[in-house]
């Protein structure tokens, strides 16, 4: 038997709330965020089965801040589970960025100056890779970001990275990657603390 693989999206910082692509810049949790963390960390207790084998983290500190509160243990953090680099959409919203680029979403338009959601697929390849490999010595655990956690629901089950846009990961949030008899499934998606 082995372990499932959690994703944990950080919590409520004030730019997921104003909806501010929010990749490199390294923003705060606000009060709630902090709150939503540690009733993340509640629900995170009844679903995983016992001390997770392994804790990766974002180095941002909106993700480390989230673990901690949660009541994980960061193994190390992983360069690996940064957020998207949005390039020069950072710090913009979506309908800022329409104004110039009618139609544009980050799942189907580039971000100049940042990453593809390719090259943002081939990043999670690399991360699940990893979580499947520790999943020898029971549930892992990767703590990072919004549009980052729904790229590696879609790799888990063998869609493209764009196909993320198919799934909701609100902040302070927790996924489930499993599998039955070898096949990847998505056991659980933005299940959150009432």
């Amino acid at each position: 038997m082995t372990g499932r693989v959690f994703l944990l999206r950080h919590g409520e910082t004030e730019w997921s709330v104003s909806g501010k692509h929010t990749g490199r810049t390294d923003v705060p949790l606000t009060d709630r965020g902090r709150e939503r963390a540690v009733a993340a960390g509640r629900l995170g207790v009844r679903l995983l089965e016992g001390a997770p084998a392994l804790v990766l983290s974002s180095p941002r500190s909106r993700a480390r801040v989230t673990a901690e509160l949660a009541g994980l243990t960061v193994d190390r953090t992983d360069e690996r589970l940064a957020e998207w680099d949005y390039g020069d959409c950072e710090g913009r919203t979506t309908p800022e960025i329409r104004e110039t680029v009618p139609g544009w979403t980050v799942w189907t338009h580039p971000c100049p100056g940042g990453e593809t959601a390719e090259e943002v697929g081939a990043r999670a390849d690399a991360v699940l890779a990893d979580a499947r490999a520790a999943r020898e010595g029971g549930d892992v655990v990767l703590v990072g970001h919004g549009h980052f956690s729904r790229v590696l629901l879609a790799r888990w089950i063998g869609l493209p990275a764009a196909e993320g846009v198919r799934f909701q990961m609100e902040a302070a949030s927790w996924a489930v990657l499993g599998d039955e008899r070898g096949v990847p499934r998505i056991d659980g998606v933005n299940l959150a603390a009432p």
